[in-house]
């Protein structure tokens, strides 16, 4: 069956150009953040005082993984989709959004060690995934779903986020 993502002339993101855009960005930002993470976790992060809820260390890069995966491929998706679809350029706005924000938790909570500055962000940062399923939605279904375990990941950071500040102090 041929849908809008295999038509000729659908005039969606030629195949490489689709690899690029998703899968560079997505790897950048993963790499970034373990650069800024790794360094941090068996000094700053070891010392700080942790809820029960914590996984182990083992656990946080293997769940991104499978995360950050789901997240190019629900791009690709998107990328599929003809040039000229309604509320495509807006859905992709909305992913890079989510995207730098991201990026920037890691820069916020152990870059700076500040959970609290991590905080902010990552409120922000469920705001702008929610934007982003919600923008994919109409576009892709399958897409947006699977944006929804990355949602439930870090709403279950925010969690963990906001146990670190408490107990570690403002």
């Amino acid at each position: 069956m041929r849908t809008e993502q295999t038509m000729p002339g659908s005039h969606a993101t030629p195949p490489f150009r689709r690899f690029l855009v998703t899968v560079l960005p997505v790897v950048a930002v993963a790499v970034a953040g373990s650069l800024v993470t790794s360094p941090n976790i068996p000094g700053w992060y070891a010392g700080l005082e942790k809820p029960g809820i914590t996984p182990p260390n083992w656990a946080f890069p293997v769940a991104w993984t499978v995360l950050y995966a789901l997240m190019a491929f629900s791009l690709w998706r998107i990328l599929s989709l003809s040039q000229d679809r309604p509320g495509r350029s807006g859905a992709i706005a909305a992913f890079f959004v989510q995207l730098a924000l991201n990026s920037l938790w890691s820069f916020a909570f152990f870059g700076a060690h500040s959970p609290v500055a991590g905080l902010v962000v990552i409120v922000a940062l469920i705001v702008a995934i929610l934007a982003t399923i919600r923008a994919f939605w109409p576009l892709d279904r399958l897409a947006a779903l699977l944006l929804v375990p990355y949602l439930a990941w870090v709403l279950f950071a925010t969690a963990l986020n906001g146990a670190i500040w408490q107990l570690n102090g403002p």
